[in-house]
């Protein structure tokens, strides 16, 4: 993964998590379970976009010798 792209989910994923606080500390129950659930499928999102770059990555380098 990218530096940018890492810094692109951490920035994000972040800010969600804030927006979770901020809902707590203005009683507003449904915004914090929407935010919750967007974090949970935003950081998701970022592991498999990891695992798939790591994966093209792999199968692009020339099968050599393991040994």
């Amino acid at each position: 993964m990218s530096r940018s792209l890492a810094l692109l989910f951490a920035v994000v994923g972040t800010l969600l998590l804030v927006s979770i606080s901020f809902f707590l500390t203005q009683h507003q129950p449904w915004l914090v379970l929407l935010a919750s659930l967007v974090s949970l499928f935003f950081i998701g999102f970022g592991f498999v976009v990891k695992a798939r770059m790591r994966r093209k990555n792999e199968s692009e380098k020339p099968s050599g010798s393991n040994s």
